[in-house]
């Protein structure tokens, strides 16, 4: 019987799982930034972002952010899908992308290796940055940012280090 205290995939495993899901959507981007197939691909390359967040060392407010980000991400894909306006559907992407650099930033700051904390800096600080200035800036300035959270979740396949315990047992170690 599976058990919810073990874990069965290491973090470097984990963190592959979105960068393989990444590409596809940045290919469907450069062929037609319009193409709703590409949200499709958007939605599962987020789901497998909520791996990550569970097993990053980071606080636990770091991880509702990260949580926060999936939810409002994977929605503002699923808005695209029913073709509800693109307005509505980027001002939830961008209202995530903020909760996102919270997660990227917080989680980064623990981390053993310099690489991923500066990656995790500077990527966290654009992707949430751009959303307080989005109305204002091109949307090909946030661009960069997607390639650098890309890298991020490399070095942290590399060099990352997940937390102790898991979740679960965190909890009861808590007095929760």
């Amino acid at each position: 019987m599976p058990d919810s205290q073990r874990r069965y995939v290491g973090l470097r495993y984990i963190a592959l799982l979105p960068l393989a899901l990444f590409v596809p959507v940045v290919l469907a981007l450069l062929i037609d930034p319009t193409v709703v197939w590409g949200e499709y691909l958007g939605v599962f390359f987020h789901l497998s972002i909520l791996l990550l967040v569970s097993r990053l060392d980071a606080a636990p407010w770091a991880r509702a952010a990260g949580y926060g980000w999936v939810a409002l991400d994977v929605l503002a894909g699923i808005l695209m899908i029913n073709d509800i306006s693109y307005e509505t559907a980027w001002a939830v992407r961008l209202g995530g992308h903020v909760l996102a650099g919270v997660w990227i930033v917080a989680s980064s700051l623990v981390s053993r290796s310099w690489l991923v904390r500066v990656a995790g800096l500077v990527s966290g600080v654009w992707l949430g940055g751009y959303s307080f200035v989005g109305t204002t800036v091109p949307e090909e300035f946030l661009s960069p940012a997607g390639i650098v959270t890309a890298v991020w979740i490399a070095l942290v396949a590399i060099y990352g280090q997940e937390s102790e315990e898991p979740p679960a047992a965190r909890a009861v170690l808590a007095g929760r």
